[in-house]
């Protein structure tokens, strides 16, 4: 049968003030662990903190369950009638945009499940089996989370639940133990309390904390697997639009009011090239509402022995102006199979598939697709988080080159990248006086770039109706707009003028963190450009967008940059930990160790000739001392000075100790040793069959006859008679006696 004790009840057991704080705590960090995945609808996040919160303040002012067990149960057993209803309905129209919304609604169903049985068992808790049986739903509450969220966040939350629930079981094993046992009430001792619960938090600190450490080690020294079906699905990717075949004008702006980190780029150093992009998708035809590329004309490109993925027809032509860039990306979930990366990309490897714990057989196992724009794509499909690493090279704008360019395209070139829409007439007349007084074709491309940045402003916020013609409504009307609106004047104009572009789509390099050295790309760095082509030389990159203006660095700027340092660290060494990090892991510590070695050998080498030269310059000087030091040793062995310093070291640390145990009546007997040492060495010996009163007495010296009679007195009580020990006072006189023995 359970026990009957309340878990809300007056404290009247040990530790039952620590418990019930350490439950509503574990409790509180396992709801706000679901909370902050940010997965959850709004209703729940709002309501189930709420509910636990009032529910602690009630504990708090030690109030009653609030709802009877029977109730209790049925509410459980009404809820499943409930559950089928909110998997199909509720949660499915919450998660109606995400990649997998049946694995998702059935999820949140589960969780919505879960915090109603939570808070129905917190709300009628009178047991301890009830306690139990929270604190396993709170684990469960962990559980859900790390399905749902692999943000560092939860990191710190989950080990504030690790301390919570390490100090919640021993809270709880005190209370069982305790019961029955003939003890006082802790209130009567509120002191005694307090010291039991401070030792309790010390004691969880440090369990959790050998646990964190203790788990840490087995994580990366153990070998690591994949993570399964629900480890490979992304439940709420990033980006929605924006990186596909058919693309609206105003759905890159969408995206950069998100300011989600969408990917991590790894160079090692800023990379000093002004055109530097992260290339998506180029789109070829517009409709002039709509970019798309009506034919890939694709190719799948296979992974080499050695897992790299040559995406180059024949070897790149010898380029000392060009910028060879090798570059890691870690490409956070996102609805796109476009694969990102600087343009002119000379070879790629990665586990594009996210199958599988070894990465370099995943990598040989894994192809690529590209198009005839050189776009890249993603075969899998796969939505999860992926890590590829690759080299592009970075071509210098060689402008005496540029502006020789012959203006006899091929075939292909003219039909694909001349293409016109029904346009305005005021947009081509437009492009001609805008480029009047430029000769050739680079020439026009630069004028234009520049009327754009210089005459039209940028804004993300766009308002009115664009109408059937978006572009002249941009460029005769709102004179504002965002990077595709520029993009796709830039590109249609110069169109106009026989010169053949594309519209690509990708994101702005993003801010550079030092301390990771990497780039943090977000969604609000989405960005549209212009590549014109040019014979000889080919597809070149142009942007018509006005620099927006840049953020100010100062303390919350730094700080962010440590967080994504630590969110880069968490994702490198922790979710993508695998068999290939280990190995790399091995080699790190294999070459510190050597490294320390050999400091370690350098240093004592060092010292080593450091005391030769020590010793010679003091070896005549020891000569003198060494027998010095020996007689003054054997002087203090002769006269018992070090016995008695040790005694006095030892009774000071004694007479030092908390208040308790000054009072012990065993230190009464260290003391009176201390004095019988004393008198033996003044000549006063005791016989075996005096006691201390008789010697007391035997001892008629007048200055030192009052202060040992009350010293023996005292400790005569404090022995034998079940007094108090004043060990100040026994200190006092003991100090009062060799005081009159050194003065006569």
């Amino acid at each position: 049968m359970a026990a009957s004790v309340s878990v809300a009840s007056v404290p009247a057991l040990p530790a039952e003030r620590f418990f019930r704080t350490s439950l509503f705590l574990l409790m509180t960090t396992a709801v706000a662990t679901l909370v902050s995945t940010g997965k959850l609808d709004l209703i729940t996040m709002i309501v189930a903190p709420s509910a636990v919160l009032y529910k602690g303040v009630r504990w708090w002012r030690r109030g009653p369950a609030e709802i009877p067990q029977r109730v209790a149960t049925r509410l459980v057993v009404a809820y499943l009638l409930v559950f089928p209803l909110d998997v199909i309905v509720l949660s499915r129209s919450f998660v109606a945009a995400s990649s997998n919304p049946a694995l998702y609604a059935a999820l949140l169903g589960a969780i919505h499940f879960l915090l109603f049985v939570m808070l129905i068992r917190l709300y009628s808790a009178n047991t301890d089996r009830d306690a139990l049986f929270l604190t396993m739903l709170s684990f469960a509450a962990i559980l859900a989370s790390a399905v749902l969220t692999i943000d560092t966040t939860f990191l710190g939350l989950f080990f504030l639940f690790l301390l919570f629930g390490v100090a919640t079981f021993v809270g709880l094993e005190m209370r069982r133990g305790s019961k029955g046992a003939i003890a006082p009430e802790v209130d009567a001792h509120p002191k005694q309390e307090r010291r039991l619960d401070r030792a309790l938090v010390l004691a969880a600190l440090s369990v959790a904390l050998g646990a964190m450490v203790i788990g840490g080690a087995l994580f990366f020294f153990f070998p690591r697997f994949s993570a399964g079906y629900l480890g490979r699905t992304s439940l709420q990717p990033t980006l929605m639009s924006g990186f596909s075949d058919d693309v609206e004008l105003g759905q890159i702006g969408e995206i950069k009011k998100n300011s989600a980190v969408v990917m991590r780029v790894r160079t090692g150093k800023p990379v000093g090239y002004p055109a530097l992009r992260w290339r998506g998708i180029a789109l070829s035809t517009f409709d002039g509402k709509r970019w798309s590329s009506p034919d890939r004309d694709s190719v799948t490109i296979p992974a080499g022995m050695n897992g790299w993925i040559n995406l180059m027809e024949r070897a790149p032509e010898p380029d000392p102006t060009a910028t060879l860039l090798r570059y890691t990306i870690l490409l956070q979930p996102v609805a796109t199979d476009t694969v990102f990366a600087p343009a002119n990309a000379v070879s790629i490897r990665g586990n594009l598939s996210g199958e599988g714990s070894n990465q370099e057989l995943g990598a040989r196992r894994s192809y690529i697709i590209r198009d005839a724009t050189g776009s890249l794509f993603n075969p899998f499909h796969n939505f999860t988080t992926l890590r590829y690493e690759g080299f592009s090279q970075l071509p210098a704008r060689n402008v005496p080159k540029l502006r020789a360019a012959s203006t006899d395209y091929p075939g292909e070139i003219r039909d694909t990248y001349l293409q016109l829409p029904k346009l305005d007439p005021r947009i081509p007349e437009l492009a001609k006086q805008i480029t009047a007084r430029a000769l050739t074709p680079f020439d026009k491309t630069i004028t234009l770039e520049n009327y754009l940045r210089s005459h039209y402003a940028y804004n993300l916020n766009l308002t009115g109706r664009p109408g059937d013609d978006p572009l002249a409504h941009f460029l005769f009307e709102t004179r504002s707009g965002h990077c595709e609106y520029f993009a796709s004047a830039m590109a249609i104009m110069l169109r106009t003028l026989g010169i053949p572009t594309r519209e690509v789509n990708g994101f702005l390099p993003g801010e550079y963190n030092d301390l990771g050295e990497d780039y943090i790309v977000r969604a609000s760095d989405a960005h549209s450009w212009v590549e014109v082509y040019f014979p000889g030389t080919g597809w070149m990159t142009f942007d018509p967008t006005p620099p927006g203006a840049e953020d100010a660095g100062g303390f919350f700027s730094r700080l962010g940059q440590y967080m994504d340092w630590f969110e880069l660290s968490w994702n490198e060494w922790v979710i993508n930990y695998d068999f290939i990090h280990q190995i790399l892991l091995a080699q790190t510590m294999q070459r510190n160790t050597r490294s320390w070695t050999e400091v370690a050998r350098s240093w004592f080498v060092h010292q080593q000739a450091k005391g030769r030269r020590w010793m010679r310059s003091w070896n005549s000087g020891l000569r003198l001392l060494l027998p010095l030091a020996i007689a003054l040793f054997l002087l203090a062995l002769r006269f018992d000075l070090v016995v008695a310093l040790v005694r006095r070291l030892w009774l000071s640390w004694q007479l030092r100790s908390p208040e308790l145990a000054r009072s012990n009546p065993q230190l009464a007997s260290r003391l009176y040793g201390e004095l019988l040492y004393l008198l033996a060495r003044r000549g006063f010996q005791r016989q075996p069959t005096q006691t201390p009163l008789e010697f007391a007495a035997a001892i008629s010296q007048p200055r030192v006859a009052p202060a040992l009679q009350e010293f023996t007195l005292h400790y005569t009580q404090a022995r034998f008679g079940g007094a108090p020990c004043n060990t100040m006072r026994l200190r006092a006189l003991l100090e009062q006696i060799r005081s009159s023995f050194a003065s006569r």
